[in-house]
């Protein structure tokens, strides 16, 4: 992938994680107020806009011709070969309750995610970022990292629970030990970091935006995504297309979890 796409994917990450960080000591007690309705549909909250507006205004002033995918403002055609499919914040709720377990992610592909050739995903409190490009491996703060091989004997996951539980996470909750994080493309790379072994969203809910950038970095680690079904997970550059997801270090755990 060219380069230069790469520097402005990291450059919108690093700004808006800059700004938001700085927010948080001026404008926290903003964070959760409503301010509209996003093109997917649901609740803006001001600190989803005030992120986004960052990538939107970074992505104006380049010489890149690059389109944007992203939760507020839908799509932005600028007639580029490639699209940026942004969450400007994964983790709204953690975000505005001052939980520190939020993200902005960005996934750099054509149509759909499994054409997304370079994601990163960077933890705004903590720093930590993670990255990966497509045959080039996943790295965590520019460390490459794989799925073990064989995972903990004692088994943990982070489930999609409270009013979005399912059928199938709710018999998962019963088995293992369990959490649940608040932030799906976090949570995708934690199993690709080993932190966790699993991760599973029954319903269908999930947007391409959600997860575009940590499916390309768990499975450059060795790890899996698929749906409920444990067909391997493809989804359109759509906003209005949902998904359930399956994300784990290798295909038999899935087969485990959803059998």
């Amino acid at each position: 992938m060219d380069e230069e796409l790469k520097l402005l994917a990291k450059k919108i990450v690093d700004r808006v994680s800059r700004k938001v960080k700085k927010a948080c000591s001026t404008d926290f007690y903003r964070f959760g107020s409503n301010v509209g309705v996003g093109a997917d549909g649901t609740v803006t909250k001001f600190i989803d806009k005030f992120a986004e507006d960052i990538a939107v205004d970074v992505i104006r002033k380049s010489k890149l011709k690059v389109n944007l995918l992203s939760e507020e403002v839908g799509f932005i055609d600028n007639k580029g070969k490639y699209t940026f499919v942004l969450d400007p914040i994964d983790g709204t709720r953690n975000a505005y309750r001052g939980i520190p377990f939020y993200s902005v992610s960005i996934a750099v592909g054509k149509k759909s995610m499994n054409d997304v050739e370079y994601g990163i995903v960077k933890n705004i409190p903590t720093g930590d970022v993670f990255s990966a490009e497509k045959k080039f491996g996943a790295f965590f703060n520019n460390k490459q990292i794989r799925v073990p091989d064989v995972p903990d004997k004692e088994l943990l996951s982070s489930l999609s629970l409270g009013k979005n539980y399912d059928k199938h996470t709710l018999r998962l909750a019963k088995k293992d030990k369990v959490r649940s994080l608040g932030s799906a493309s976090l949570e995708m790379c934690m199993v690709a970091l080993g932190a966790l072994d699993y991760y599973v969203i029954g319903k269908e809910y999930i947007r391409v935006i959600d997860i575009a950038a940590s499916s390309l970095i768990l499975r450059e680690a060795g790890g899996v995504v698929t749906n409920i079904l444990g067909e391997d997970l493809d989804m359109l550059f759509d906003l209005n297309e949902r998904s359930s997801v399956v994300a784990a270090c290798n295909r038999d755990m899935v087969q485990g979890l959803i059998s």
